[in-house]
């Protein structure tokens, strides 16, 4: 379903194909994990806004190491460039971007997510104990016009990280609308996930199998004409 070439690493492949997800002019939040690295998969001039938590607008990817600032960092505290225009400010401003619409499109890792576009990546079990807190994934998931969810395909003892109905706590309800693995990239619909490409070198019988999910293929697209 897919011709492109993609890196071999997973990470790698996941922020290389969110990046694709991303047109000029929109504001998009990254968060932690996987989602910090799609910053290095755009030109400066691709005219798209990255934010970060933290309290930056305007961002870019990584630097050389022999120029990097400790003190300018992304929600992972990876260290970020600054590229003329971009823009510093404090948390409670940043959170307030988050929350009242001023972002158009959050890239957030996930422990799991569901056919009906629930989220949850916030949550994991140590001791009996649930930890760390929800942080600002939920106003991102509230104030955020799409969120593309970027999680590997499967956990590390195999099980699909692409539920039915997620059973961890959830960050956000019904704000899913695609969802990036190592593997596929499925669209969120109201009937359910419609399979839109393969990423990887698995079938699409390997692919139903490693997802817990039900999911619809995408009718093929015609081929350009000559």
């Amino acid at each position: 379903m897919s011709n492109a070439i993609y890196p071999q690493d997973p990470k790698q492949r996941i922020a290389a194909r969110c990046a694709q997800e991303l047109r000029a002019g929109e504001v998009v939040n990254l968060g932690l994990g996987i989602p910090t690295l799609t910053a290095n998969y755009l030109e400066p001039g691709a005219g798209v806004i990255f934010h970060t938590e933290n309290g930056a607008f305007g961002f870019g990817g990584r630097p050389p190491a022999h120029v990097i600032d400790s003190d300018l960092t992304n929600a992972g505290c990876e260290p970020i460039t600054l590229p003329p225009g971009a823009a510093l400010m404090d948390l409670a401003t940043s959170l307030g971007a988050m929350r009242n619409g001023y972002i158009d499109v959050t890239i957030l890792g996930a422990l799991q997510v569901d056919a009906q576009g629930n989220i949850a990546n916030w949550a994991c079990e140590r001791e009996g104990k649930w930890w760390p807190g929800i942080g600002g994934a939920m106003d991102l998931c509230h104030g955020t016009k799409k969120v593309i969810a970027a999680l590997a395909h499967v956990d590390k003892h195999g099980r699909s990280k692409i539920m039915p109905r997620c059973t961890l706590p959830l960050t956000g309800r019904g704000c899913v609308k695609t969802i990036v693995t190592e593997h596929a990239v499925f669209d969120v619909t109201g009937s359910g996930l419609v399979l839109r490409e393969i990423l990887s070198h698995a079938t699409l019988a390997e692919l139903r199998a490693m997802t817990g999910a039900p999911f619809e293929v995408a009718p093929a697209r015609p081929a350009p004409a000559a």
